[in-house]
């Protein structure tokens, strides 16, 4: 790998497990929240439970991605210094901010995990709902770096020094509300297939010789499939307003999701296939006439700018259709899945489901852990050549420091022992701590 490719590796490697636990850390407390919830409304000690033993869990989350978000700032100065000094005197406020949101979302945890007994059931629910919400401010803020560098706002470069600095018109920018909405909700969307799928899993075991297990997980199921669906829709809507975003601020970065090579109205829509750059066009994917046009600006009439229209060397990689397809069928998959479960349970009245819908319930964790991964991909590989839109290049701000393959493989080594680290801990904790006794416990 050459100079910039092995930089940008090296953080998407960090970010690529920063954004597991970073996005499940803002939408499992989601998920305990709700069960506290409903075990206040119903007394149903299941729900009690689920939400101590997902605690367990989110606790174990958020301590790997304190130190991998930690990672992630000290790569950033390593690896970017170009886009540090930018962002050290424009977009320094989410910085600043996100310290105190953190404060707020460990402080309550900490209150949560190791008061619980102490204080109400009402004071419980108050500190998860200040946990949520710091969860959920921590991610915005953070994310809102990115929405900046797609639309940045707020400064301006004179004589290659920056001037007419606004931190609030930088921090508002103009893409703030809508990547900060879709932050939010595929973060929901993902804790609660997170934890359908392994409700699911866990109901596959249970299913013949435990049926207290089987009915504890079954309501876990469903909590997940409801949260699951109801925000993997909510997903959809605002990524239909997010590529309207990137059809009026990035129009090279759309041209390329969607393999367009000249401008025209009544676009179509490429679904599947690949971008072929010879022949300029998606080969072996399904079109839909005018779709293209209608979703980015609300008429059949919308002029898309195609990619010839611009420099070649400001193209994206062509590869971002294959992303953007994924991360939109992973969603669909999503909805349709989580509505005929909800479907099968509640409307048609069956107590059980079959094994195929069991099966594919408990794919959805994954799944919505990987439209994850699309996403951002997508997001920051459509941006290419540039760092911050059209302003700064990725290659001029990259560090000049060398041998930097040395430290990409021991990162790539770091990150193989900490995520085998997690998954070993978890599985140790859990099976020192049978659910079958804990319900036994319950039963005394």
């Amino acid at each position: 790998m050459d100079h910039l490719v092995t930089a940008r590796s090296m953080f998407g490697l960090n970010m690529g497990v920063h954004i597991i636990f970073a996005t499940l850390g803002v939408g499992i407390p989601l998920m305990i929240l709700l069960a506290e919830i409903l075990y206040y409304k119903t007394k149903d000690k299941d729900y009690e439970l689920m939400a101590q033993r997902w605690t367990k869990g989110a606790a174990v989350l958020l301590g790997v991605a304190i130190p991998t978000g930690t990672i992630a700032g000290v790569q950033l100065a390593l690896l970017w210094p170009g886009f540090m000094e930018i962002v050290g005197k424009v977009m320094a406020l989410p910085f600043q901010i996100e310290i105190y949101a953190f404060f707020i979302e460990a402080l309550f945890l900490s209150i949560y995990v190791y008061a619980a007994d102490r204080i109400s059931r009402k004071m419980r629910i108050i500190s998860l709902i200040l946990v949520a919400i710091g969860a959920l401010a921590s991610a915005v803020l953070i994310t809102n770096v990115h929405a900046f560098e797609g639309t940045p706002a707020g400064f301006r470069i004179l004589n290659g020094e920056i001037v007419s600095v606004d931190p609030w018109a930088a921090f508002f920018n103009p893409s703030f509300f809508v990547t900060s909405g879709h932050v939010a909700v595929s973060a929901y969307t993902t804790g609660g297939f997170v934890i359908a799928s392994v409700a699911a899993f866990k109901m596959l075991r249970a299913r013949k010789h435990n049926p207290r297990e089987y009915k504890f997980h079954h309501k876990a199921l469903m909590m997940g499939l409801v949260i699951g669906g109801i925000f993997s829709f909510v997903t959809a809507l605002n990524g239909h307003e997010s590529m309207q975003k990137v059809y009026e601020y990035q129009p090279e970065k759309l041209a390329a999701a969607e393999g367009l090579f000249e401008t025209q109205d009544h676009a179509p829509l490429a679904l599947g296939g690949f971008t072929d750059e010879k022949e300029q066009r998606v080969k072996y994917g399904i079109e839909f006439p005018w779709m293209l046009s209608f979703l980015s600006g609300n008429s059949f009439n919308t002029v898309i700018t195609g990619l010839n229209d611009f420099p070649r060397d400001y193209w994206p990689p062509l590869f971002v259709h294959t992303l953007f397809n994924g991360m939109v069928i992973i969603g669909s998959i999503l909805i349709l899945v989580a509505l005929v479960g909800v479907v099968w349970y509640k409307f048609l009245k069956k107590k059980s489901f079959p094994k195929i819908f069991m099966w594919a319930f408990v794919a959805t964790g994954p799944l919505a852990i990987m439209g994850i991964e699309f996403g951002w991909i997508f997001a920051c590989t459509g941006r290419q050549p540039w760092v911050i839109y059209r302003i700064m290049r990725t290659s001029e701000a990259v560090t000049t420091s060398a041998n930097l393959h040395i430290l990409f493989f021991l990162f790539l080594l770091v990150y193989i022992v900490l995520v085998a680290a997690v998954a070993l801990v978890l599985v140790f904790y859990f099976r020192r701590n049978p659910l079958s006794k804990e319900l036994a416990a319950q039963a005394d």
